[in-house]
Formats: C-alpha cells, sequence, structure tokens
C-alpha cells in the first residue's frame, strides 16, 4: 500500500516537473559561463543566447547582476517566437581570487532564469619580466 502511495506521489511530482519546464519561454544555450584565468584589471565579457520557445513574443523586462562588478546589457524589444536575443555580461576582474556571480533574468509575467559567470582572477605583475640574457648573447653571437 505504501509503495503504491509513493509511486502516485511520484507520477505527481514528475508532471509538475513536466509542466513547470514547458512553461519557460525563454531557454539558454548556456547557464553557467567559465571565464578560466584571467588578469586582474582586465575586463572580460560573454554572451549568453536566449531563446523564445513559447508561442508569443516575450520581452526581458529586467536583468539584475548580484554585485556592482558585473555588468549586463540586454535589448528591450521583444523576442520574436523561435527567435534569439543576446544577453552581454561584462566582468570588471577588480579583485583578485575566484569569483561566481549569478545574474537574474526577469521576463514575461514574472517569470526569471539564473545565469552564472565564475572564474579566477590572477594578480598581473608590477614590473615587466627580466631580460633574458641568454638571448641577448645569442643575438649578438649570430651579428
Amino acid at each position: 500500500m505504501f509503495s503504491i502511495a509513493l509511486l502516485i506521489s511520484g507520477s505527481v511530482f514528475s508532471q509538475e516537473k513536466l509542466s513547470a519546464e514547458s512553461t519557460k519561454a525563454l531557454k539558454f544555450l548556456e547557464v553557467v559561463y567559465d571565464f578560466g584565468k584571467i588578469p586582474q584589471g582586465k575586463p572580460v565579457h560573454h554572451l549568453f543566447q536566449a531563446t523564445n520557445m513559447s508561442s508569443k513574443s516575450v520581452a526581458i523586462e529586467n536583468v539584475q547582476a548580484s554585485c556592482g562588478c558585473t555588468t549586463p546589457e540586454w535589448s528591450r524589444d521583444p523576442i520574436a517566437v523561435g527567435a534569439n536575443s543576446p544577453i552581454k555580461v561584462g566582468y570588471n576582474a577588480a579583485a583578485i581570487g575566484y569569483f561566481e556571480k549569478t545574474i537574474n533574468v526577469q521576463y514575461g509575467q514574472g517569470l526569471s532564469e539564473i545565469i552564472t559567470i565564475k572564474g579566477t582572477v590572477w594578480k598581473t605583475p608590477e614590473q615587466p619580466a627580466p631580460e633574458n640574457k641568454g638571448i641577448a648573447g645569442l643575438k649578438a653571437l649570430k651579428n
């Protein structure tokens, strides 16, 4: 008896999950982007592609980053059925170390998706590398 109730509740949960996924108007090609290692002070950006999977045009109402070091840019024009629209996400790379930032994309009538950028910022050397005297010696021999 317990196993039948568990089976029925699992089936209902699966149907609820499926219907929730099918109501998503926007589908992203990727929801997480890893910049890898980036030098400090060199801003980077990535384009997330949103595709309208619904039967009517959808507008992205707001895109909000989790902190001021991340800047999103997007079109306010409605996205036609089946069309793509990029969301450009920039990161200023000021702080050294690992970062993971979320961006909340709000669209349609109260729907939202979370996209994420991450990576590691490394400190650039303050001075240029010292001259390689071995190379200078080889150049002198060549002449």
